[in-house]
């Protein structure tokens, strides 16, 4: 059994962007929603969900799934920072950027868990595979954990899952950055081949 406060201590430890997160209701939000993720997988760290974008993409050689959330966010971050001073009406809650950031992949640890992979590609026909992708799972998540609605639309947006919405500002600024993160890591050999 896990120890939930041991659990929320390392996601803590693993996302120390979140400190930045002004709104204190939000900051614990986003530590309470990775716990949530957490202790509803196979994984006690966000460190211990392997680091791809997906269970059948390429993983980083190296750094690790926490090092994704915080790149994601401090690259979201810098986008829209760098828009804010060049453009006096680019109006934007840096917050929500931060937190957009880090959560995005909330899903993750169950779409990654090993049991929930080894059940549905038991039988792929009846489950499908993966049967609930991580943006899907991690709306719930996000909500059931008391983060904005906001927050979980970009969760639920910032991959394919999106492109039949309008995506929000925040959203659409860390889709750009968690696309970015990946193709440029594959570029760069970062990513195993």
């Amino acid at each position: 059994m896990k120890d939930k406060e041991l659990v929320r201590k390392g996601v803590i430890e693993s996302l120390p962007e979140a400190q930045q997160i002004k709104n204190r209701k939000l900051r614990e939000s986003v530590y309470d929603a990775w716990t949530m993720a957490l202790m509803n997988s196979g994984f006690e760290k966000i460190e211990d969900i392997p680091p791809s974008g997906n269970p059948n993409t390429p993983q980083m050689r190296m750094g690790t799934q926490a090092d994704h959330l915080r790149y994601v966010a401090r690259m979201s971050l810098a986008i829209a920072q760098e828009l804010k001073d060049g453009f006096a009406q680019f109006d934007v809650d840096m917050d929500e950027v931060i937190a957009g950031g880090l959560c995005h992949d909330l899903g993750k640890p169950f779409e990654f868990d090993p049991q929930n992979q080894k059940r549905w590609q038991e039988d792929v026909k009846i489950t499908g595979w993966p049967s609930i992708r991580h943006p899907i799972y991690g709306v719930y998540i996000a909500l059931s954990a008391g983060l904005p609605e906001k927050i979980a639309h970009i969760v639920g947006c910032h991959s394919p899952e999106g492109d039949n919405v309008e995506r929000s500002l925040v959203c659409e600024i860390v889709h750009y950055a968690d696309y970015a993160f990946w193709r440029i890591l594959g570029k760069a050999g970062i990513l195993e081949s």
